[in-house]
């Protein structure tokens, strides 16, 4: 007997979409994130494409839906420990991590006041720290605290116990495990920025004025670590010239051997956010190609206007640090041959976007290529969305969300 539940795995945009599209004509679905929140990657965002709003734009509406339909129901700090069965009658065993907080929680903060322990910010991506009970972002869902046991120093989880006014803390939380049936699953996991330790040649994500575009995002961001003001992560002071090394680790054999698609963009998207934040910095892009697909393309012409940006079609080589911290750059202008050393107060790396399960082992039957992207699953009842399938935008991230929607109702009402 078929079952006409749907198991969507990852809330990011792209899971988000595809639920809601399937609650809202009538089917119950269940969203598993690994996250204590629900809005992926676009949460971490400054801004995104293709208005440049912020992120607390799109996903609270997308919030107020999941609140507003009883036939959604998510589990974050989650992940599908084992799926057995096949196409209309699966049976998923969920693993869920202790949260230590439950519902009781009001967001009060007393939690994190108590707590002594910092540690780097998975969230700011490790720009910045966070305490052993925290929140991950202003706008999270569900608003709810998080009690990150295992850096706990002893005796410091009772204390913020004790300090919760609200008996929301429970240090007894533990790990449970959810059986589900379902009829069709929604793999939509999501990307990872490659990791900069790689990129040897560029730092190796030692050096400290070298920092990630996803970084750079939360540099960026008025809720992020500088609260919005972009500053050099050594020294607190606002740089004067910045610069851009596209392709990251992207479209190179040793490394992602792809176009990440979102890279360029994302760039010139990180000149408009120095242009409102620092007018004065000069900055510098070196690309192998600008690829700004479609209508982004207005986007590029736009932003290539800029009297303080130079665009140098070049490879970069190398990055190593002066004394003074300030990244020197080695690139080589492909137009003019020349060679030259220069000097930033911050270099931004345009890291490639990769599939979050490369590498991993999936408990699902689906085929994936070298890159770890999902290419197919369909007979097996399983439908990739986003990312997890290549690298796209939010736009389009949202578009296969509701393709794989539309997939895996066709997968439970044609049984």
């Amino acid at each position: 007997m078929s079952n006409n539940s749907i198991l969507v795995v990852g809330g990011g945009f792209a899971g988000i979409t595809a639920a809601l599209e399937a609650a809202e004509v009538g089917y119950e679905v269940y969203i598993v994130e690994t996250n204590p929140y629900l809005g992926g990657r676009v949460a971490q965002l400054n801004q995104y494409f293709p208005k440049l709003c912020p992120p607390s734009c799109g996903l609270e509406i997308q919030f107020q839906r999941i609140k507003n339909n009883p036939k959604v129901k998510f589990f974050t700090m989650a992940e599908v420990a084992s799926v057995t069965g096949g196409p209309g009658a699966f049976d998923v065993k969920v693993k869920i991590r202790p949260r230590y907080v439950n519902a009781n929680c009001t967001m009060c903060g007393e939690c994190e006041k108590a707590a002594t322990t910092s540690v780097p910010s998975e969230f700011d991506l490790g720009v910045a720290d966070r305490k052993a009970a925290y929140r991950t972002h202003i706008f999270a869902f569900p608003q709810r605290y998080v009690v990150d046991a295992a850096s706990c120093a002893p005796g410091e989880m009772d204390k913020i116990a004790a300090a919760c006014p609200y008996g929301a803390v429970n240090p007894a939380d533990a790990e449970k495990t959810v059986d589900l049936q379902v009829g069709s699953i929604v793999w939509a996991t999501g990307w990872k920025p490659y990791d900069m330790a790689k990129l040897t040649n560029l730092g190796g994500g030692k050096l400290k004025n070298v920092v990630s575009n996803m970084q750079f995002e939360r540099l960026a961001a008025p809720n992020g670590p500088t609260n919005g003001k972009i500053l050099r992560p050594s020294d607190g002071q606002a740089p004067k010239r910045i610069a851009f090394v596209q392709c990251a680790g992207s479209r190179d054999e040793n490394h992602l051997n792809y176009c990440s698609y979102i890279c360029c963009m994302a760039s010139l998207k990180h000149v408009t956010y120095i242009r409102e934040k620092n007018p004065d910095a000069h900055v510098t892009v070196y690309y192998i190609d600008l690829r700004t697909p479609g209508r982004y393309d207005n986007f590029m012409q736009k932003v290539a206007a800029d009297d303080k940006l130079t665009l140098v079609k070049g490879k970069v080589a190398k990055i190593v640090e002066c004394e003074c911290q300030s990244p020197i750059v080695t690139v080589e202008n492909a137009v003019t041959g020349i060679k030259s050393e220069e000097k930033f107060d911050l270099v931004v790396l345009a890291t490639g976007m990769q599939p979050s399960c490369a590498g991993s082992k999936l408990p699902v039957q689906v085929p994936v290529d070298d890159d770890g992207f999902i290419t197919g699953g369909a007979e097996n009842g399983v439908f990739a969305a986003g990312c997890a399938k290549m690298p796209l935008d939010v736009m389009k991230t949202a578009q296969t969300g509701t393709g794989a929607a539309l997939k895996a109702i066709q997968n439970v009402v044609g049984r």
